[in-house]
């Protein structure tokens, strides 16, 4: 199934979506300077990194290159750069923390329990995130309410506990279908991966093709509970503050 094929009509308030998405990242450009856009490289990303890159808003944009991503992940950063002339920044997890985890639990230990899976994504993202984050004001994110029941309370505007620092989603209230409409509009280039069914996309061991039905999330650490599918990127604590004027 092509997503991009499927999304051929304007959902039911899109432009407004849209206009309050600008209208949220240029108010982070101007008052939560430096500010840094956390890329997975997937469909919702590509929407967020189009409109930076586009509209020349000043917020840098960096992924997690955690040394387990499929190769079709790591040809958005060619496409990226051959498309906006544009190098994202990747940030790596550390070597030594890595060799230790694999050494003790082998290459895939993590699906051997959740608690070994975590340990993995802290050393592969977590970590690496942190080193990113150091010395900014702001981060944001493309997550979506709808993509799974661990993210139905997300808002527009959080505070990051972890990092001290405020954090942004500011495609939170989008659907899939305006996520695909905007890509096919602007002919945004996207994961590969997408069009073979994987609407989310993580590490290659980690993530599967879903089947007609199954939550979109459901590809991600297929063998866990629904509940404990997050890799501690996304921690929220405290009360969420949701911006309802732009």
């Amino acid at each position: 199934m092509s997503y991009a094929l499927a999304a051929q009509v304007a959902p039911e308030g899109f432009h407004e979506r849209l206009a309050a998405t600008e209208a949220i990242l240029k108010q982070i450009a101007t008052e939560f300077s430096p500010a840094v856009f956390a890329s997975s490289l997937a469909a919702e990303d590509m929407v967020i990194t189009d409109l930076i890159l586009k509209k020349q808003i000043p917020i840098a944009i960096f992924s997690l290159e955690t040394g387990r991503l499929p190769p079709e992940t790591l040809a958005v950063l060619e496409q990226v750069r051959q498309r906006y002339d544009y190098q994202i920044q990747l940030y790596y997890p550390d070597a030594a923390a890595v060799e230790a985890y694999v050494g003790k639990n082998g290459l895939n230990g993590f699906y051997d329990s959740v608690d070994l899976r975590k340990t993995c994504c802290q050393i592969r993202k977590v970590e690496p995130l942190g080193r990113a984050l150091v010395g900014k004001t702001a981060w944001l994110t493309g997550q979506r309410r709808s993509q799974s029941s661990t993210r139905n309370e997300l808002a527009v505007q959080e505070h990051d506990a972890a990092h001290g620092l405020a954090k942004f989603n500011p495609i939170a209230d989008w659907s899939e279908h305006d996520v695909w409409y905007y890509l096919r509009l602007h002919e945004v280039p996207y994961n590969a991966l997408h069009d073979a069914g994987y609407p989310s996309i993580g590490c290659a061991p980690c993530t599967r093709a879903i089947q007609p039905g199954e939550d979109i999330r459901a590809g991600r650490w297929w063998w866990e509970s629904p509940d404990s599918k997050e890799c501690g990127l996304h921690v929220v604590d405290g009360k969420l503050v949701r911006i309802n004027n732009h």
